[in-house]
């Protein structure tokens, strides 16, 4: 994190303050002033991360995450989502729907954020299994999915969803995603087709006869 982080300068100063405020006075509504105005003193490549500090040093709880993410623009957003694994409500399923409502829209960054290590954790595996296909529909790419490997691990019905989704690309004529071969691998189920594969074919089926000859 500190790498997108302003180093010096008035940016590193006034976060500095900002952080210090949120940590001396949590309940009071001026350090989510600096939340929302992160990206103008900080500069867009460094706001979320800026803001994630922020909601982590206030001790961010559910009800103001949740008013945060309502309110906020898609960079805000983000970062709630972002920050949900370090704050309290991390180890509790009360952001879940925020999560959930972040993997309707089509804002891949809001995709990508929507499926980091809190995701891992709490979402069913229902959700999350439309959360790998979303990533794969949206060009997300699965190295967001936080937890990837461990929750695909033997999961036939991802594995069933994946090679449907791989057939209906191919039936279309468009390709299919490399992310979904590599996901499909990790579920240990049999690789993904681009097509449906041939049916068996009965034992001791007759043989066809050869066509006549033409003359």
């Amino acid at each position: 994190m500190e790498r997108s982080l302003p180093q010096g300068g008035e940016a590193r100063t006034w976060l500095d303050d900002a952080l210090a405020e949120a940590a001396r006075a949590p309940r009071q509504a001026r350090w989510e002033l600096h939340f929302a105005s992160a990206g103008r003193h900080c500069g867009p490549a460094a706001a979320t991360d800026a803001r994630v500090l922020l909601l982590h040093a206030a001790g961010a709880g559910a009800a103001t995450l949740g008013r945060l993410y309502r309110q906020g623009t898609a960079a805000e957003r983000a970062a709630v989502l972002s920050a949900l694994h370090l704050l309290p409500t991390g180890g509790t399923p009360q952001a879940v729907p925020l999560v959930e409502d972040a993997l309707r829209a089509n804002d891949t960054t809001l995709i990508a954020a929507a499926v980091g290590p809190y995701a891992a954790e709490h979402l069913d595996a229902h959700a999350w299994r439309h959360a790998v296909l979303k990533c794969l529909f949206t060009g997300v790419p699965l190295d967001a999915v936080a937890g990837l490997a461990r929750r695909a691990r033997g999961d036939a019905e991802v594995a069933r969803m994946l090679g449907d989704f791989a057939a209906e690309r191919a039936a279309a004529g468009r390709p299919v995603p490399p992310d979904l071969h590599r996901a499909l691998d990790l579920t240990g189920q049999a690789r993904a087709r681009g097509d449906r594969p041939d049916p068996p074919v009965p034992p001791h089926a007759p043989e066809q006869a050869d066509p006549p000859e033409e003359f």
